[in-house]
């Protein structure tokens, strides 16, 4: 985990949008063959939503949760001049430079928490992730989850870590309880917090969040100059995430206080 690296691919071919997201990513094909999702830096939510995807999903990975390959996705300028869609056009002119890519599971369906069951332990996996990202978005209506090859993987993190929408107050954001998370899709089954949290906390070091936050490109974080150095943006992010984990009492407890209402 110390040498965490990410692949560079470039976009070769826009094939289709994928209009339920909000943001307008899309499929597109790369230069190694394979196809991904894009989610491209000049989309409404901007490079924040780029960097909370990518913090989320690595912090997934190293807690043995399942998430598609990560990569950064190269956009040439010239891509966008044949797409007919004006609207697809101005994102992709938007977007040129780097952007964030994840690999697309084809043949993968959406979990439906009616169909498929999930076992208390990998609930409450999910839910404590959830509550330390503060990611907003894995509710009923939206479970941002998908079931492939008979195993649960974990999409979209984009509306993680809302702290870095104002920096001011990342100290007092990061020891609040996550209330939201009263509409996790999962927190019926999320039966095992305590256990996890242990777990957990003994595997999410400080060292293993460093080494993801080094991950965010220079070029997104100065791309807001109104804020602090990139190097100062990374600190920020890191002592948040250390801080949040170090004290994840104070959100397990809201989410075991949430979860005894509802059963």
């Amino acid at each position: 985990m110390n040498n965490h690296n990410l692949r560079t691919v470039q976009v070769t071919r826009y094939i289709a949008p994928l209009r339920e997201g909000g943001s307008l990513p899309a499929i597109a094909e790369a230069d190694d063959g394979f196809l991904y999702v894009v989610k491209f830096r000049g989309a409404g939510q901007g490079i924040k939503s780029l960097i909370a995807e990518l913090i989320g999903g690595e912090i997934a990975r190293a807690l043995g949760l399942k998430t598609p390959e990560i990569v950064f996705a190269q956009l040439d300028p010239a891509f966008g001049r044949i797409e007919p869609d004006p609207e697809i056009q101005d994102l992709l002119r938007a977007s040129v430079g780097l952007n964030l890519a994840v690999h697309y599971l084809s043949g993968a369906f959406t979990f439906e928490p009616a169909v498929t069951a999930i076992d208390s332990k990998l609930a409450s996996q999910i839910v404590w992730l959830d509550c330390l990202l503060t990611n907003v978005d894995r509710t009923a209506r939206n479970t941002n989850m998908l079931i492939w090859n008979k195993e649960l993987w974990l999409i979209d993190h984009g509306a993680s870590l809302y702290f870095h929408h104002s920096w001011q107050n990342w100290r007092e954001q990061a020891l609040r309880p996550f209330v939201q998370v009263k509409d996790h899709v999962l927190l019926r089954q999320a039966s095992e917090l305590e256990a996890v949290d242990r777990e957990y906390q003994s595997v999410l070091n400080e060292e293993i969040i460093r080494s993801v936050v080094s991950l965010i490109p220079d070029e997104w974080l100065a791309a807001t100059p109104e804020e602090s150095s990139p190097e100062k943006q990374r600190e920020i992010y890191a002592n948040f995430l250390t801080l949040r984990a170090a004290n994840a009492g104070i959100f397990v407890k809201e989410a075991q206080d949430a979860r005894k209402s509802l059963i």
